[in-house]
């Protein structure tokens, strides 16, 4: 066997701290309830606060860029310090920047994301797939060179996307697929040779836990995100029952549901381990 792809550390992180991906969302209300001010200083203190009380706790963790990237130049030299915070812990971060393009200009965002070195280098990063799953040719492939993973969007849980991704594509019949299930399959091609060498492959998606209509995942041999766990109204059960023989590989993605107990370094840890006892007892 060669090197282990991206699906196999994070599953491999999963077994040691638990399948949850925490999100670091610094938005404005966030900010205000733990006593910070919205400007880049109180950004920085939200970020490292999440980086001492996650790092080494959790599988994966999961930095919204929107709420960086809302503070400019300044905002994203805060996120480059938290990402390489992660990374010398030893924690796998995804960067969740939901990047969609063609030709060279996926190209440019794969290596801003993907490339050992670049200042934002994360270990997997949240693609857009609606240009065609092949578009994302750039990412997919320059993470399999460096061991690095992406996450592309197949069935999200907000209902504007549920109404799309949940329609057949082509002539309406029982063998059409939905878009989402489409998505997956495209996302499964790419994890075969990993099947083949036992591996888990660095192609995921992201599945919210909330779909009614979900896309069948026993196939994809790659990881899952599913937002929607707590806040959103979906629970770990729910997760399971979406997750089916692939639960091994499906990582629950919760944010609000932790931040709330910050500022405090401790209560945030507590409040991971509350849900990580929650998930282990759903199992």
């Amino acid at each position: 066997m060669g090197a282990p792809t991206f699906g196999d550390m994070l599953v491999a992180a999963g077994g040691e701290r638990g399948r949850l991906c925490v999100g670091i969302d610094p938005h404005a209300s966030l900010l205000d309830a733990w006593g910070l001010p919205d400007t880049v200083d109180g950004l920085r203190t939200f970020a490292l606060t999440c980086v001492e009380a996650f790092a080494g706790e959790v599988a994966l963790v999961k930095p919204q860029v929107a709420f960086f990237e809302r503070f400019g130049s300044a905002g994203f030299a805060v996120l480059e310090e938290t990402l390489a915070a992660l990374r010398e812990s030893g924690t796998l971060t995804v960067a969740d920047a939901k990047r969609g393009d063609i030709g060279s200009t996926m190209a440019g965002y794969a290596a801003a994301w993907l490339q050992p070195g670049s200042p934002l280098e994360a270990d997997a990063v949240t693609l857009t797939p609606y240009l065609g799953v092949g578009s994302l040719d750039p990412a997919i492939v320059l993470a399999a060179e460096h061991g690095k993973g992406v996450f592309v969007m197949a069935a999200n849980s907000n209902p504007e996307a549920e109404a799309f991704q949940s329609a057949p594509l082509g002539e309406p019949s029982e063998a059409a697929p939905t878009v989402a299930q489409y998505m997956v399959d495209e996302c499964a091609g790419y994890n075969a040779p990993a099947r083949d060498g036992a591996s888990v492959g660095h192609v995921g998606v992201v599945v919210g836990a909330t779909v009614v209509k979900p896309p069948a995942l026993s196939e994809l041999n790659g990881c899952v995100l599913m937002p929607g766990v707590g806040a959103q109204g979906a629970t770990f059960a729910d997760a399971d029952r979406l997750a089916g023989s692939s639960a091994h590989v499906v990582f629950p993605s919760v944010s609000r549901s932790v931040l709330q107990a910050g500022p405090n370094v401790d209560n945030l840890r507590k409040q991971v381990r509350e849900l990580r006892k929650q998930q282990n007892d759903a199992g």
